[in-house]
């Protein structure tokens, strides 16, 4: 081989775009540089223009970062999208699912589940002992943060006081994926544990159409009687799909 040509074969990588150049750290856990620029890139852009300014891969990648310190991770970023189809779902994914996606490990599924709880406090700070009313827009967004992307159905419960302020949210059940077992008596019952004046109910359906079966509805009908009885009012009973909700008063169900 002639020295033009080794000096060719030497020389290559460091002209190789950066899909086809190598993951693995480079000697002494060192990032290739192509990595380092890239990663600094997205964070400059992430503190110049907020997330607004990048797509949903890129803020991925920004929290894998911290998961995989010494890989690059874009293909994860992608496969990880292609697999859940938003960072919603990927966030609240189970770690099950998680688990299945080619290099996702503990590291990651444990961050993305402190994100994921971190993000659904910072909702629920948000609508707890505020007035429902004057706070609609940010119960809904509660409700799809907790709700909409689960596998299985669940039934909360939203505990209202004479001043239709939230003093209580708890998840009553869990079901299967597409029912959820309710008891008027024990919604009623837990209700006056906690002197609630007034209720919400929350379900989510996870084939993601909010549409209400007639199981729904028939429940509904027997939390209202069981309600009517103590002096409790049911104000509305909300299913959340994946990008939408049904109000059961809006609908006319109530």
């Amino acid at each position: 081989m002639s020295s033009k040509n080794a000096f060719r074969e030497q020389a290559l990588p460091l002209f190789a775009e950066p899909d086809e150049a190598p993951e693995a750290p480079l000697k002494g856990g060192r990032l290739p540089s192509y990595i380092q620029d890239h990663r600094a890139r997205l964070r400059e852009r992430f503190v110049e223009g907020g997330a607004e300014a990048m797509p949903e891969y890129e803020l991925l990648e920004l929290l894998l970062f911290r998961s995989i310190p010494r890989k690059d991770v874009k293909p994860l970023a992608r496969a990880l999208l292609d697999e859940f189809k938003d960072l919603n779902r990927v966030l609240s994914a189970s770690r099950q699912a998680l688990a299945k996606v080619s290099g996702v490990g503990d590291a990651v599924i444990t961050d993305f589940k402190i994100i994921e709880a971190v993000a659904r406090r910072m909702a629920r700070a948000r609508v707890m002992q505020k007035p429902v009313i004057s706070s609609w827009d940010a119960v809904l967004d509660y409700c799809h943060t907790t709700m909409a992307h689960r596998e299985t159905e669940q039934f909360r419960i939203l505990f209202l006081d004479s001043r239709n302020r939230l003093i209580a949210d708890e998840a009553q059940a869990k079901g299967t994926v597409d029912h959820v077992p309710v008891y008027p008596r024990e919604v009623v019952k837990r209700a006056l544990e906690l002197n609630a004046t007034a209720l919400i109910l929350v379900h989510n359906h996870p084939s993601g159409d909010p549409t209400p079966s007639q199981s729904d509805i028939d429940m509904t009908a027997q939390v209202i009687e069981a309600c009517g009885a103590l002096g409790i009012t049911l104000h509305d009973h909300l299913i959340i799909g994946k990008s939408q909700e049904l109000s059961f008063r809006s609908a006319g169900y109530i």
